[in-house]
């Protein structure tokens, strides 16, 4: 079927989102992305590392922390000019979207965080990362999580209608889907990937915006956002982000 003309394309749909990123510290985020490679580190390869969006590369730099080769495909131009003034010449930048990435390099790790939500067909985007993978190398999967307990509360506030609709602001970072750990294994299984590790990060009883006004301060220790991230280990289906390991099938 032929692409619909009236409709913006991936670019510039792309273009249009980046706005809601904006340039403004996060504490939360920051947190999230070291507990991110805390949660991965037992699971990394050694080896050619890829990256599937880099936003403002904040990320980027923690992979370089930990990986000499690391390779970032990223689809807004926007981003990569932020993020390579960032990390300078350590990393390797495309811009294109995963879809149409071509090389002939494999990979032994891929971090595919918080993008799944944004492509059009997630199963074609995971078969493209499964074929880049090495024969050992591993695919790491992360989302937001439909089902965290800010969500939760979200809906009993009439804030959503329903735990998988899409928010304000999900709309506005142009998310196409919100994800359960069983619909995120499901699509992972689809795209003929093995899924050897599944869990959360850090179990999520405000939202981001009320977590930034209160880290650092007496309500939020450091002590307490300690607490959250163990507790998120064992109960994915409350934390902020949930996540597979997959490898090839």
């Amino acid at each position: 079927m032929a692409d619909d003309p009236a409709q913006p394309s991936e670019q510039e749909r792309l273009s249009a989102v980046i706005a809601s990123y904006g340039e403004a510290y996060s504490p939360f985020d920051a947190k999230m992305r070291d507990y991110m490679m805390r949660a991965f580190e037992p699971f990394f390869r050694e080896g050619p590392c890829l990256q599937v969006g880099c936003a403002h590369g904040d990320q980027t730099s923690l992979l370089l922390d930990r990986f000499e080769d690391v390779t970032v495909v990223e689809g807004a131009p926007e981003f990569i000019e932020i993020a390579r003034a960032r990390v300078g010449g350590r990393a390797r930048f495309v811009q294109g979207l995963v879809e149409d990435f071509e090389t002939d390099e494999r990979y032994e790790t891929i971090l595919f965080a918080h993008v799944l939500e944004h492509v059009v067909d997630p199963v074609v985007a995971l078969r493209k990362l499964r074929d880049l993978l090495t024969p050992a190398g591993r695919l790491f999967l992360v989302v937001p999580n439909a089902e965290a307990a800010s969500r939760r509360i979200a809906v009993k506030m009439s804030a959503l209608t329903h735990l998988e609709a899409l928010s304000p602001d999900d709309v506005a970072a142009g998310h196409r889907r919100v994800y359960r750990l069983d619909t995120l294994c499901r699509d992972t299984r689809e795209a003929g990937l093995n899924i050897a590790h599944s869990g959360g990060i850090f179990f999520k009883p405000l939202a981001n915006f009320q977590f930034n006004q209160l880290i650092g301060g007496p309500l939020i220790s450091e002590a307490f956002m300690e607490g959250c991230y163990q507790l998120g280990l064992e109960h994915a289906s409350f934390c902020a982000s949930i996540y597979v390991v997959a490898e090839r099938g």
